[in-house]
């Protein structure tokens, strides 16, 4: 029966050859449009993603400030100021946090011979190249032992090496900072930088040895991540623990500052979700375009198919025969459409390439640019989008011709 089905349907487009090209286009056109914005807002989504995993997309800075609120007998205006034990404490009632690091900076000048800047230097713990994952593009990153050991050694960020030893070797050499000898061990992979940020000018010193260049007894911020997805739980706990150590309100606001860059990215991806669904609307509303064309069409072959209908009807054919014959006929004209359409998207896709979009604001960004992903999800909501419309725009003719009356339909010229 299902094979009858498509000899027939096969044999009714070949009638029209033309015609069921053209439909079949119109279709191609409509399902490649709807591939190719969902492409496009999965794209927007993995480069946003790709923006924060390049500065840790888990990372949650912590920032003491100065008390809002009258709180303990303190009055508002106190300054918070954070030592090692705050750091032990976070460790201990928030079990979530795989990494921590204190961080403490200051601004430099940093000498090479005669080449002489200001960058930002920071004292750093080892376990802030995996919470702002850091790669390395020469030499090593900080260790424990550096640490320890308060060792002079000294990891330069990609625009640091470049100005201090322009192109040539910059490992096992000395630099000063403030006048103190410290040897470079590592040269860091650029990051994304946007405008003047000193992102790719900053040079990086065990946290103990920072004791050379002012005292690092109150640690000016730390640096930590997380496992799981309950960032605001961990984000609240630190608040809560910070407030009961230093005496603030835990809704003081300005007491302490938090960035978690899980919830900024959050926030981003529901405005990726609302773009992927605007996409695909858009693209059901080009895909609808083609099915009215394929309604269009059979609606037509019903009207000149009316007295084979007839004949059909009169040698015994049920209303569902002649429905399910249309209905594959608009099917097969849909699915051949929908698969040229597909191979289309992707061979639009890989012509492409990237599309600009943070790289227009941010050097060493390209990354964080949008690439047409063709993904399985993408296929799959595209396919169920075909089906619906196909599904839609033929069934209307297809009732229409099983419903024909059998005697006026042979009287049909």
């Amino acid at each position: 029966m299902k094979k009858d089905l498509l000899e027939q349907a096969y044999g009714a487009m070949r009638h029209d050859l033309r015609r069921t090209v053209l439909t079949m286009l119109g279709m191609a056109w409509g399902i490649a449009t709807v591939v190719l914005l969902l492409a496009y807002g999965e794209g927007f989504g993995r480069a946003i993603e790709n923006i924060f995993e390049s500065f840790g997309a888990k990372a949650v800075g912590v920032y003491p400030g100065r008390t809002s609120q009258q709180a303990g007998g303190n009055k508002a205006g106190m300054q918070i100021k954070f030592t090692q034990e705050d750091i032990e404490m976070l460790r201990n009632v928030a079990p979530l946090i795989r990494h921590v690091s204190r961080q403490l900076q200051k601004d430099s000048t940093v000498q090479n011979g005669a080449r002489t800047f200001t960058f930002p230097v920071q004292g750093v713990d080892p376990a802030i190249q995996e919470i702002w994952n850091l790669d390395m593009d020469d030499g090593r990153f900080l260790n424990d032992e550096d640490n320890i050991e308060h060792g002079h050694v000294a990891v330069l960020a990609s625009e640091a090496k470049d100005k201090l030893f322009s192109g040539m070797n910059a490992l096992g050499e000395t630099v000063r900072l403030n006048g103190v000898s410290f040897q470079v061990i590592g040269v860091a992979h650029p990051r994304m930088q946007e405008g003047d940020n000193d992102i790719n000018r900053v040079v990086y010193i065990p946290y103990n040895s920072m004791d050379v260049l002012q005292d690092t007894h109150h640690i000016g911020g730390i640096w930590l991540d997380f496992e799981g997805l309950e960032h605001e739980k961990l984000t609240k706990t630190i608040r809560e623990s910070l407030a009961a150590a230093h005496s603030f309100k835990p809704d003081d606001q300005r007491a302490v500052f938090i960035f978690d860059a899980q919830k900024q990215l959050d926030q981003f991806n529901i405005i990726s979700m609302g773009l992927k669904i605007l996409l695909a609307f858009i693209g059901t509303i080009t895909l609808g375009i083609g099915g009215v064309g394929l309604m269009n069409i059979m609606l037509v072959s019903v009207t000149q198919r009316t007295r084979e209908i007839g004949v059909e009807k009169a040698l015994g054919a049920t209303r569902h025969h002649i429905l399910f014959q249309f209905l594959a006929e608009a099917m097969v004209i849909t699915a051949v459409g929908g698969v040229l359409g597909i191979i289309l998207s992707y061979v639009i896709s890989f012509s492409v390439g990237s599309l600009t979009l943070y790289s227009a604001m941010a050097s060493h960004a390209e990354a964080g640019d949008i690439r047409l992903i063709v993904a399985p999800k993408t296929l799959l909501v595209a396919t169920i989008i075909l089906a619906v419309v196909g599904v839609a725009s033929g069934m209307f003719p297809a009732v229409r011709a099983a419903n024909l009356d059998p005697i006026e339909a042979l009287r049909y010229e």
